[in-house]
């Protein structure tokens, strides 16, 4: 057995409980007490904070945008320097998690594109003084405000992504929780930003990141926690050293020791608990180890659309939305918008509870996302051949088993 002594079914459920993705015990919860308690919302453009925040507490779209309003959770480069939306107790610790990456950029600029560290720093000097604190400045006008001192870094900078010296000063001031990024339209799914003046401490260690982490992600390897933080060996094995950590029986797998009697008396749920997530999504994202959410029976599934006929179990990512049920992906699905229906493909017969919670989804994001975009570029248009092999799979689906084998 991969995971030793330690059931995979265990593994999964335990991995669930811990994402609050069993049964709606957390329902009513605020946007910034789930991020604390189950881990940063990766944030693309698309819509998975929404879909997560709604699938653990129920979280209607106006709550998490006014809890964005209020700066109760927000929008900001954390680990790897990727963005996530954090809740306010985690601010600093995100921002200094994703501070090398604003660093790195700059210096690669530098070696790269002819752009110094004092213009660099100059022009942050000069955005700070055009921005507000309550009405944020759309990149297009910051860089007409700035003048000259955004100057364009010609077609070398357009083939490494940067082509205005603007980018490197925004990033370099967000990560020093000087200025934030937020959305236009108050939306986390809508590509449309501004940035106003902020003052947020940056602070933490690379053991109080390894703490938050192994808190949402645990069990989890040394591998899986420098995915997630970008760490290098050395920086990981120094930043464990300080926790409390148990490896599992016959696995590689560590859980903070204050978990570890929960754990040996955690049973998996008798009653199955269906929630709908996004592919990017903290149950798989946490990880980035997509085979240990799959049974093996299901290994062998064809990906949705997929031209070289690429099996579901050697993906590294999930190719679609995800049905999870204790922990086990039991269902792909997309949503149609021009439809308005969400299409589906289930591993397993479905009943009156995981009816319910596709019914309840689709009924989320119609009314209140109007689509369910996997990230900034993901369209109708791109999204058309999975739904169509989604369709078929469910059409020629056996009866009572709804998965297309």
């Amino acid at each position: 057995m991969a995971n030793g002594e330690i059931p995979a079914a265990k593994l999964r459920a335990w991995w669930a409980h811990r994402q609050w993705l069993d049964g709606g015990a957390h329902r009513g919860a605020s946007p910034a007490q789930v991020l604390a308690a189950t881990g940063w919302a990766r944030s693309v453009g698309g819509a998975a904070p929404y879909l997560g925040l709604f699938a653990r507490a129920g979280l209607g779209r106006a709550t998490v945008d006014a809890a964005v309003a209020a700066v109760e959770v927000q929008e900001l480069p954390a680990a790897r320097g990727c963005t996530y939306v954090l809740p306010a107790e985690d601010f600093a610790l995100g921002l200094a998690a994703g501070a090398g990456v604003a660093e790195a950029e700059i210096a690669a600029a530098v070696r790269h594109l002819g752009v110094t560290r004092d213009e660099v720093e100059q022009l942050c000097l000069t955005v700070s003084e055009l921005l507000s604190a309550t009405e944020p400045l759309e990149p297009q006008r910051i860089r007409a405000l700035a003048g000259p001192a955004a100057r364009p870094l010609g077609e070398a900078g357009r083939r490494r992504g940067v082509s205005t010296t603007l980018p490197l000063a925004l990033g370099l001031l967000q990560a020093r929780g000087l200025i934030r990024r937020v959305p236009v339209n108050g939306r986390l799914d809508q590509q449309r930003y501004g940035y106003l003046r902020w003052d947020r401490a940056v602070h933490g260690e690379a053991a109080d990141l390894a703490r938050r982490y192994f808190s949402w992600a645990a069990p989890a390897s040394v591998r899986h926690f420098r995915w997630f933080s970008g760490f290098n060996a050395a920086t990981a094995k120094a930043a464990l050293a300080p926790l409390d950590l148990v490896r599992l029986p016959g696995a590689d797998l560590l859980l903070p020791a204050e978990l570890a009697e929960e754990f040996d008396r955690f049973t998996v749920p008798a009653e199955p608990a269906y929630a709908l997530v996004a592919a990017v999504y903290g149950l798989h994202l946490l990880h980035r180890d997509l085979a240990r959410l799959i049974d093996p029976q299901d290994a062998d599934r064809s990906v949705p659309a997929s031209r070289t006929g690429r099996s579901f179990g050697s993906e590294a990512d999930p190719p679609t939305h995800l049905v999870v049920d204790r922990g086990r992906i039991v269902g792909l699905w997309e949503y149609d918008p021009e439809q308005r229906e969400l299409v589906h493909q289930l591993f397993v017969p479905i009943n009156a509870a995981l009816r319910a919670a596709i019914e309840a989804t689709e009924v989320f994001v119609r009314e209140e996302l109007g689509d369910a975009r996997a990230f900034g570029l993901d369209s109708p248009k791109s999204r058309a051949p999975k739904l169509a092999a989604l369709r078929t799979a469910n059409r020629y689906a056996a009866p009572g088993s709804s998965d297309g084998r």
